[in-house]
């Protein structure tokens, strides 16, 4: 077998035909696009307008089998120590019900554990309740934020408000649309010690306080994987919804981290969104090579953001329910793969993630899509759409939006030469698509398994560690000496603390 370095310079010297050269061959879709029945529905893959050929696709096939990618696959799957770094597995499938039976089981017992509570809640057991504010951030508060924004448009049972930010201003909005006495407040923290996330809640009990709510920390569900702080917080153990230490906050939607997806929706549609995770996970574990689609998706992020020097890659949702998947996104490749040391702690040899962005489609295309037309820099595009509309008007509109998303991608294929420099497109800029028939829980749980899956994917291609963060530290432990007045800065910093009325 060739070595690792031998293979990337098999890759760097194939030749680089163009997208219209490519289509010139026979078989060019239905090679690279490939649809997959889920309990949702089908959802299609389409990767024909990247630059992916048989050549490129052998030669990352060769680089798979030389980094073990299988061996890696069945250890994640194994529940086997894949963090190196802190000696855990990653186990978020195990909450699909997909992994070591224990941590199966365990995930079961937790779920069964919140869906009577979820169910009590619903049928008035903590009295009447019409409001929740969910505070967390990272992982706690994006895939909840994702998935309500995109499934509960239609009504809930429950008006969730996701927290994040510290910012007050974004917990005085959602006190503004809050009626206390129907209110409850979850706090979703994986290690229940997160500054931001603990400050808010502080504020969300004075709240309710102010407000003639005569017991507030009864009116708290605490999410994590450390119950016992939640104890000591003040959360009586009865309204603890626990999750593993084995499950990372940014893969943490699964767990006891949904409880407001299943508090708004209920909980088959909860049951729905895993299960549509699990047949991705499915996917991903039985099958091989470039036909297992989350690999195929790695094998071209690896073309462009190490081969081709494309320093980004752009996902735009062409569905206004998923306007907040490139944030998620962001946070799920950025986090997982924006590293320099590979597993073995060495440098890595070439770059790893690319920045992560996106917008949602048409508005980013009177925006945006200039650059990705006509500037100096090529970004690999993603459009992400569904056939079904999520709304009950002129059918025009979701005709208009259909359009407009596939019109882009042949348009940044194709390009147009004109006599006049400022009107001619050089095309060749490759995009992929990935068209939902139905946006709904389980077509939407198997979208961000599939991203999931082709992080891991891409971690593995570079020898990389995807499950640490230590990069979001730094930051936040000079912010607490900033805040204790323990530790003197550079002169810039200085300057702004006492600008601010921070420090003297």
């Amino acid at each position: 077998m060739a070595s690792v370095a031998e293979i990337w310079m098999r890759l760097a010297a194939l030749p680089r035909p163009s997208l219209a050269d490519l289509f010139g061959g026979a078989d060019r879709v239905e090679s690279l696009c490939a649809s997959l029945d889920l309990p949702g529905g089908p959802i299609r893959f389409d990767w024909s307008k990247t630059h992916l050929d048989r050549a490129t696709i052998a030669a990352f096939d060769s680089l798979a089998a030389a980094m073990d990618f299988a061996g890696h696959r069945r250890a994640f799957f194994a529940g086997d120590v894949v963090n190196a770094t802190e000696q855990r597995p990653a186990e978020h499938p195990a909450q699909r019900g997909i992994g070591r039976p224990d941590s199966v089981e365990e995930a079961q017992t937790y779920h069964e554990r919140m869906q009577m509570l979820v169910e009590a809640i619903h049928l008035g057991a903590l009295g009447e309740v019409r409001h929740l504010i969910h505070i967390g951030i990272g992982g706690s508060a994006l895939g909840p934020a994702l998935a309500l924004d995109a499934l509960a448009r239609d009504g809930s049972v429950v008006d969730v408000h996701v927290v994040s930010n510290i910012d007050g201003c974004a917990l005085e909005s959602a006190f503004a649309a809050c009626d206390p006495a129907t209110t409850l407040i979850a706090v979703a923290s994986k290690t229940f010690t997160t500054t931001e996330t603990l400050t808010n809640a502080a504020s969300a009990l004075e709240w309710l306080s102010q407000n003639g709510v005569r017991d507030p920390y009864g009116r708290v569900v605490a999410l994590t994987a450390a119950p016992d702080k939640a104890v000591e917080w003040g959360v009586d153990e009865t309204r603890i919804l626990p999750f593993q230490e084995s499950v990372g906050g940014r893969y943490s939607l699964w767990s006891s981290i949904g409880f407001p997806i299943a508090l708004a929706l209920g909980w088959d549609e909860f049951a729905a969104l895993l299960e549509g995770a699990a047949a991705m996970d499915r996917h991903f574990a039985e099958t091989d090579g470039a036909a297992n689609l989350p690999l195929r998706a790695a094998y071209a992020d690896q073309l462009y953001a190490r081969l081709r020097g494309c320093q980004t890659r752009a996902v735009f949702a062409y569905d206004e329910r998923l306007r907040l998947l490139p944030s998620y996104l962001q946070q799920l490749e950025m986090e997982s793969n924006g590293k320099s040391v590979t597993v073995d702690g060495q440098p890595v040899d070439g770059p790893t993630a690319p920045i992560t962005w996106g917008g949602v489609g048409t508005d980013a295309q009177h925006a945006v899509f200039q650059l990705l037309h006509q500037g100096t820099v090529v970004v690999p595009v993603e459009f992400i759409a569904a056939i079904q509309p999520g709304d009950t008007l002129d059918p025009a509109h979701h005709r208009a939006l259909l359009a407009n998303c596939f019109a882009q991608g042949a348009a940044l294929m194709a390009g147009r030469h004109n006599d006049d420099p400022a009107r001619s497109y050089p095309g060749d800029r490759p995009s992929a698509t990935i068209l939902v028939d139905d946006l709904n829980p389980a077509t939407l749980g198997a979208l961000i398994a599939f991203h999931e899956h082709r992080t891991f994917a891409n971690a593995v291609l570079m020898g990389i560690n995807p499950f640490d963060q230590f990069g979001v530290e730094l930051g936040k432990e000079i912010a607490r000496q900033i805040e204790q007045g323990s530790a003197s800065f550079d002169p810039s910093t200085q300057a702004l603390l006492k600008a601010a009325g921070i420090a003297g």
